[in-house]
Parts: structure tokens; C-alpha cells; sequence
């Protein structure tokens, strides 16, 4: 029976982790939870899953839950959320903490050799070259949860690198693919929260909407799969059947498709390397009608230059780029920009930053904390 600790279990990718999981009592155990400060759900998964441990990092937040003497472990703050990614005993981390925040957590659990099952893109995107070494150095497999890199993943089946002409990440276009640049400049937020195929978190809605997300995403694919950005594209998909496909060197493509629900790279990593029956409902194509794509406009899509642009910078300014753009979502998400004002700060941001080599944790902490701030600067100078 494999031992799991998740990482942001009440969130979107966590409630569904722990969906999967139910429905396989035989095959697994949750040893430990971990959120932010979502008690009422916590106390409601503690019940049911009856872990070792659970940690919750805001710590007051966990006052209330400790009074209520649940026969359960609760540790509070970074620091918990540390214990609990490297207990003993845990086979592999759903690292599923969305942000920033969870960098530490995962990077704890890779040096304490387990596997993990990483939802966390900014843990690669802020520290991808630390990240993946103290995997290699330790033996962890790390496999992706995202849809497009877990459709990467099983496209690629342990293949040869050698053989792959280029990774195509699919992106819908988000609720605003319609829309004009002109427009953009009025959306709301309850409009950008809309995303018309996918149920995520507010965070990652935004990001969806400016496709920071898929930028960010590029970053990801660069580190999981240790190929040259030049080979890393994005095409629009507004159906969300793709997921992703990789064009190998003899003009062949290998596409990787499903219905848009989670639970299907979700169960793909944790029952990894099989398969578990009746997770998604069958795909029919001829009820889906036609698959469509196009290019994606950067004029209207700015984030996705500025991702690009960071990475072939590298060192640690993709890591400026992920600070700047969660500082900026936090912003719009608290109505004190406009939608169209997000890229503007995470791109001048950038331009303040030089750039280091970003060859250790405290580093990267450190100018994460810096960019942060920067853009906070210029946040407060828009409003």
C-alpha cells in the first residue's frame, strides 16, 4: 500500500487527489495533509482519511482545530508544512500548493527522497536547475500532474530525447479568447474567473486568462524534460481534448487526449506506471464535433512572451517573473488593478532585476522576496 501526503488539500487539484484515492482504499493511505488555512474542510478530510499528521500554515488559522482534540497530529507554519512533506514512512508527495509557498515544501520532500507527484509549478519555475538535481542526486521520480505535462509524459513512454523534434503544449485561450485586445482593457473579475472548460482556483483562473499559466507551463516542460526551449511551442485549443502532443523527428505526432477533468493526471501519476479503470468517462469524438487550433496572439497574450523571455534569460529570472505575476494576480484578484495592468508589472519588474545565477534555495528565496516587493512598488503607483 503506497503512503501519501498531500500538499494543498483542500484546493482544487487536492480535492480531487483525495477523490482518486477514495476510490482505491486498497492501493493507498493518506499519512498527512497539508493546507493553508481551510480548517472546516481540513477537519472534514481528517475524519474521512485519518492521517498521521496534518499542518496548516496559517497559524492562526489552527487555533480553533486544536481545541477540538481531532485524534490527529497538527502542526502549524513553514515548518509543518516541512514535517509533513518529509514524514517518515510517506512514499511519494502530492505537491499540489499553489504559489510560491509551496517551493520549500517539495524541495523538503525531494531531499528526504520521495517521490513526488508535482502540481506545484513554481517550484521548477523559481528553482527548476536545484530542483531537478537534488531529484537526480536523490533518486526521487518526479511525475507531472498537470494535464499538458502529464499528456507530455505519456506521449514521450521513457522514449529517447534524441527523437523529439518539439513539445506542443495546448492552451484553451481561457474565457477571453474571443475577446479583442481592446476589450480586455474592461473585463471584470467574475469574467476573468470563468473559465469555460476547467474547475481551478482563483490564482490559476487569472493565470489562465492572461496564459501565464501556459507560460509558466513552458518553464515546467523546459526542466521535467530537459529540452532546449526553442523546442517548447503553444497552440490555442479551445476544446481542451489535447492536452498536448510531441512532434518526433520522422514528422510523426503523438497526441495525448481525454475529457478535461483532473482526476485523470491525477490518477495517471499516483497509479504510475499503470493505469487504474474507470477514472474519466470514454471520449467520443463524434459527440466532441471537431478539435480546432490556432496560434496564439502575443499582442493579446503578453504573459507568454514575457515567460519566454525569462527563461532564455535564466538564473533567477523566471523566478522574478513568478513573484511579480502572483503579486500582480493578488492585486486584480483584490480589484486594485485592472486585468490588462498584470503583465504590465510582472514586465517591469522584470526590467529592474539583474540577473543572478540563482545556484541556491536562499538565493532564489531571497529575490523572490525582492520581486515581490518590486512589484508591489509599482502596483501601488498604478492604483
Amino acid at each position: 500500500m503506497k503512503r501519501l501526503a498531500v500538499l494543498g488539500s483542500t484546493g482544487s487539484i487536492g480535492q480531487n487527489t483525495l477523490e482518486v484515492i477514495s476510490g482505491h482504499p486498497d492501493r493507498f493511505r493518506v499519512s498527512a495533509l497539508a493546507v493553508n488555512n481551510n480548517v472546516l474542510e481540513l477537519e472534514s478530510q481528517i475524519k474521512k482519511f485519518n492521517p498521521d499528521v496534518v499542518a496548516i500554515f496559517d497559524e492562526s488559522a489552527a487555533e480553533g482545530i486544536k481545541k477540538k482534540n481531532l485524534p490527529v497530529e497538527i502542526l502549524t507554519g513553514e515548518k509543518g508544512l516541512i514535517e509533513v512533506a518529509t514524514l517518515e514512512g510517506t512514499d511519494m508527495v502530492v505537491s499540489a500548493i499553489v504559489g510560491s509557498a509551496g517551493l520549500m515544501p517539495t524541495f523538503a520532500a525531494i531531499k528526504a527522497g520521495k517521490d513526488i507527484a508535482l502540481a506545484t509549478k513554481e517550484a521548477l519555475v523559481m528553482a527548476g536547475k536545484i530542483v531537478m538535481s537534488e531529484a537526480s542526486n536523490n533518486g526521487v521520480r518526479i511525475i507531472p500532474v498537470d494535464s499538458e505535462h502529464s499528456a507530455v509524459f505519456q506521449c514521450l513512454d521513457n522514449r529517447e530525447m534524441e527523437e523529439v523534434e518539439k513539445i506542443v503544449l495546448t492552451a484553451s485561450g481561457g474565457p477571453f479568447l474571443k475577446k479583442s485586445i481592446t476589450d480586455l482593457e474592461n473585463v471584470t473579475l467574475a469574467e476573468a474567473l470563468n473559465h469555460p472548460n476547467w474547475d481551478m482556483g482563483r490564482k490559476i483562473s487569472i493565470d489562465s486568462a492572461t496564459l501565464m499559466n501556459k507560460g509558466l507551463e513552458v518553464i515546467e516542460a523546459f526542466w521535467l524534460f530537459n529540452v532546449p526551449v526553442e523546442k517548447i511551442g503553444v497552440i490555442l485549443h479551445p476544446q481542451s481534448i489535447i492536452h498536448s502532443m510531441v512532434n518526433f523527428i520522422d514528422g510523426t505526432v503523438i497526441a495525448q487526449m481525454s475529457v478535461p477533468d483532473m482526476k485523470g493526471p491525477i490518477s495517471y501519476a499516483l497509479s504510475y506506471p499503470k493505469r487504474f479503470g474507470n477514472v474519466l468517462p470514454p471520449l467520443n469524438l463524434a459527440e466532441v464535433g471537431e478539435l480546432t487550433f490556432e496560434e496564439p496572439d502575443l499582442g493579446k497574450y503578453p504573459s507568454l512572451s514575457l515567460t519566454f523571455e525569462a527563461l532564455k534569460k535564466g538564473g533567477t529570472m523566471p523566478c522574478v517573473l513568478n513573484a511579480a505575476n502572483e503579486a500582480a494576480v493578488d492585486a486584480f484578484l483584490n480589484e486594485s488593478i485592472p486585468f490588462t495592468e498584470i503583465t504590465r508589472v510582472v514586465s517591469e519588474t522584470m526590467a529592474g532585476h539583474e540577473v543572478l545565477k540563482g545556484d541556491s534555495i536562499e538565493e532564489v528565496i531571497s529575490v523572490s522576496g525582492w520581486a515581490r516587493q518590486k512589484a508591489e512598488e509599482i502596483i501601488e503607483k498604478i492604483g
